[in-house]
């Protein structure tokens, strides 16, 4: 374990939590970033942790509407070749 000390210990809690329900896979969400020692303990584990960081949380809110408001909105326009037609 020794090897681990700068694993995050909510992650670690968190692993624990998992494998005594027997659970193969799990997500931790933090609003921050991970360290490389968490990052690199949840690759190295039997348990699937997915990691997903602040910046990559507030992708996700943007590319499903989760918690956010557009602030502007833009509009494209493509010429109308029926305009120009004779006939």
């Amino acid at each position: 374990m020794a090897r681990w000390m700068g694993a995050n210990p909510f992650i670690q809690k968190f692993v624990g939590a998992l494998q005594v329900q027997r659970a193969k896979k799990g997500v931790f969400i933090t609003t921050s970033s991970y360290t490389a020692d968490a990052a690199d303990y949840a690759t190295r584990i039997d348990t699937k942790v997915v990691l997903i960081d602040g910046q990559q949380l507030a992708g996700l809110m943007i590319d499903f509407d989760v918690g956010v408001a557009s602030a502007a909105s833009y509009v494209v326009k493509r010429i109308d070749s029926d305009y120009f037609e004779e006939g």
